[in-house]
């Protein structure tokens, strides 16, 4: 491993980036004011590759929640009469300052969530493209007209803002995972209240007020209260005010968040967590599968909801592709996401190494073999290939969120759906074939909400549903799927002729 850098944000301090507000990160963003931490506890942001502190920002109270919600709430209905094309202008020029920051966005991925420069690349290109689809949903407000079965009336279907949105955001692509329902909900004419998580305040979070800021975003309409989850999620998902919360994270914490919400007649939309599935059939193309399983598993350290998680491999290629994934794991660079050369760099923290860790040793004494890797150094964990994994093993069983790589072998189709689906989630998969009409039939099989042949798990597109099953989730994101969620449909019916009633 390479020793990581004590330098930070390439020589010079977070604070001091171009995206920066002037006082810093420092603040909460209520009511289009950056207001200073005053007397309330400070986050240590820290760098997962060092361990030292980046920047600090403030914890957010009850009250804070309870005044950001209140400021959102007066804000939007104003917001909401200002021309469609208006509301897409600043979402679209707020898009274009993430690609004029992108260097500075690159430097806080890295010394925020441990993220390396293929990672920032994907993300930044990820977060413009749901805000340029975002911005356009402004001009598509779904309303339409229906035919009526009482003579002379006219219905009318008609999309209206859904008023305050609710969001939180998790930490390992916080600006892109926050960027995909902000950027729709203010272009349809919604506020929006944030919480990001504590991990990345500022590239989950404060990093947008600062670009709708700039873009001209009105006072109110965008808030951002980072916080513990442990100290105020409960107030923040179960308040009175939103009509819509949009959490992004685990299953367990998502179950508690969509029954506060459903409690105080919130809509909920939960993408939660994964154990996808990665299937390789007999006649697949061996080095496609594998390069696809090298590139599902390890990057960014297999911290998406929508990595491989088990490598399901037939049992006539199964050395082969234990093999040749093993080969890729160990010559891919790791070390501190600031150096260019770097592909693998830390998890998020502590709490994060030891549950993958500990599903691995946990694996390996009932039986499972390490081929490469196993080892950590730091928050640094190798690339690791596991070899003899049964599906009732922690590593596969578990959601692990690593950079793990445990293969399965199956005997024939109907083994390989049926370990792909016991689970209790369904978020996405992938299933190598040559032949395509037998991988369609195989992923027409998975329960599941996406699945990718000859290819891996790891896409998203901004323009295409996202979402999953079971306890992956309820709704899906993105284009005319978020919009469906962030608005109200209400019937408006005109009777243009007298009617004639039966009294």
């Amino acid at each position: 491993m390479t020793a990581p850098s004590n330098s930070a944000a390439r020589g010079r301090d977070v604070d001091e980036l171009e995206i920066a507000p002037e006082n810093g990160w420092n603040a909460l963003y209520l009511d289009g004011e950056w207001v200073p931490a005053g007397d309330r506890e400070l986050i240590d942001v820290e760098n997962p590759a060092t361990r030292t502190t980046v920047t600090r920002v403030p914890s957010g109270t009850e009250d804070d929640v309870d005044e950001a919600y209140a400021i959102a709430e007066g804000a939007q209905a104003e917001w909401a009469e200002r021309p469609p094309q208006e509301r897409a202008a600043i979402v679209s020029e707020a898009c274009e300052l993430l690609g004029e920051y992108a260097d500075d966005l690159a430097t806080l991925f890295a010394v925020e969530c441990g993220g390396v420069q293929l990672k920032a690349d994907f993300e930044i290109q990820l977060a413009q493209g749901t805000m340029d689809v975002g911005a356009g949903l402004a001009m598509r407000d779904g309303g339409r007209r229906k035919d009526s079965v009482t003579p002379g009336k006219e219905n009318l279907l008609v999309r209206e803002p859904a008023g305050v949105v609710g969001v939180i955001t998790p930490w390992n692509f916080p600006l892109y995972l926050t960027s995909r329902v902000v950027a729709p909900a203010i272009a349809l004419g919604n506020s929006v209240v944030l919480k990001p998580d504590e991990n990345t305040p500022v590239t989950g979070g404060l990093v947008l007020a600062k670009a709708f800021e700039e873009a001209g975003l009105p006072d109110g309409i965008l808030n951002v209260v980072p916080g513990y989850g442990h100290e105020i999620g409960d107030h923040f998902s179960g308040h009175s005010v939103p009509s819509v919360m949009s959490f992004t994270g685990s299953s367990e914490v998502g179950r508690g968040v969509g029954q506060r919400a459903v409690g105080s007649y919130t809509e909920p939309a939960l993408e939660l967590g994964g154990n996808n599935a990665h299937i390789v059939l007999e006649d697949a193309d061996l080095e496609r599968a594998i390069d696809a399983g090298a590139f599902g598993s390890f990057t960014h350290q297999g911290q998406e909801c929508i990595s491989i998680n088990r490598h399901l491999v037939h049992e006539s290629l199964y050395d082969e592709y234990v093999a040749g994934l093993a080969d890729c794991a160990e010559q891919l660079p790791i070390g501190d996401p600031l150096e260019e050369e770097t592909l693998v760099g830390p998890v998020i923290n502590e709490s994060q190494r030891d549950k993958i860790v500990g599903f691995v040793e946990e694996s390996v004494a009932s039986g499972a073999t390490v081929e490469t890797g196993g080892n950590h150094d730091g928050l640094f964990v190798e690339p690791t290939v596991l070899s003899d994994v049964t599906g009732d093993m922690p590593i596969a069983c578990n959601e692990h969120f690593g950079p793990i790589a445990p293969v399965i072998p199956f005997e024939s189709d109907e083994e390989a759906i049926q370990i792909a689906n016991d689970t209790e989630y369904g978020l996405s998969g992938s299933v190598h074939s040559t032949d395509v009409a037998r991988a369609r039939d195989v992923a027409d099989a998975m329960e599941t909400g996406m699945v990718h042949i000859n290819d891996q798990p790891l896409n998203d597109e901004p323009h295409i549903a996202f979402g999953g099953v079971g306890a992956s989730g309820l709704g899906r994101y993105n284009d005319e799927w978020i919009l469906e969620t962030l608005t109200t449909l209400k019937w408006i019916s005109i009777q243009r002729e007298p009617r004639e009633y039966p009294y």
